[in-house]
């Protein structure tokens, strides 16, 4: 059985550009890594218990310690890692998200590996509005197909936009 895993995007667009809010994985394995150490705030769920939308909801707040923007909530898509886990996105329009203080959740890691130490460490260590084409670098790779998706639907919006003006 698969692992899955939900996660919301906000994104804005702005007079420059679309911009997406993405999160730096904390913990020490990440710490130095910048380029595709960047992911959507998720976390896992049982799907027989929780629906995705609300696992989504949840991680966004546990991971960054606010609440997410309110609805309406899009379903992106659901994308499979190469490890098998799946992860379910949606997308909500963050122009007026305004988080003021993260408080990041935190997770427990034995550290130095095999040491007998426990450490806590965040989940993530910043979050932070990007550009796309900068986003789709320093997303990791499972991730990346959530951009192309959104891109695209950005893109029908606007076609029906002008449409309905001209």
């Amino acid at each position: 059985m698969p692992v899955h895993s939900a996660g919301l995007l906000l994104y804005r667009v702005t007079d420059a550009a679309a911009e997406v809010f993405i999160a730096h994985m904390g913990g020490p394995y990440w710490a130095a890594k910048d380029d595709a150490a960047w992911s959507v705030p998720k976390g896992e769920y049982d799907p027989d218990t929780e629906s995705a939308l609300d696992a989504a909801r949840r991680e966004f707040e546990e991971e960054l310690g606010v609440a997410p923007p309110p609805e309406p909530y899009a379903e992106l898509g659901t994308w499979a890692y190469s490890s098998g886990k799946r992860i379910t996105v949606f997308i909500v329009d963050g122009a007026v998200f305004d988080p003021g203080d993260f408080a990041f959740g935190e997770f427990e890691l034995e550290w130095p590996p095999r040491s007998g130490k426990t450490a806590s460490f965040p989940e993530v260590d910043r979050a932070e509005w990007m550009p796309l084409p900068a986003a789709r670098d320093k997303l990791v790779k499972g991730q990346r197909p959530a951009l192309d998706a959104l891109e695209q639907r950005l893109a029908e919006a606007e076609a029906d936009a002008e449409a309905d003006a001209g």
